[in-house]
């Protein structure tokens, strides 16, 4: 008994700290861009996109694809490093262990 008592409190304390790296992640920010940084996006560590840029050069009328390519792009860039960042580190919380959902 005395052990499932030790279990349950790391796991308090792992979830604990969890929650607040969590916290902590939705503050950073990453980076990334398309078409030579012609669009850059920033996604914060909730996977929410913060900002999108784009430089006027490459808002062409004539060619709207071209610019929703790059927009789409950038985004799912920016989105896979934020949640890369995510993994990395939950991942050292967790001492590698691979829990779903994080």
């Amino acid at each position: 008994m005395k052990n499932m008592n030790s279990m349950m409190k790391q796991a308090q304390k792992l979830q604990k700290k969890m929650l607040e790296a969590q916290k902590d992640l939705a503050t950073k920010t990453v980076e990334a861009s398309s078409g030579g940084g012609m669009v850059k996006v920033v996604a914060n560590g909730a996977q929410k996109i913060e900002s999108i840029v784009l430089e006027k050069e490459v808002v062409d009328p004539e060619d709207v694809e071209m610019l929703q390519d790059l927009v789409l792009a950038a985004v799912n860039d920016a989105l896979k490093k934020s949640q890369d960042m995510v993994s990395s580190e939950m991942g050292k919380l967790t001492g590698g262990m691979n829990i779903p959902g994080l």
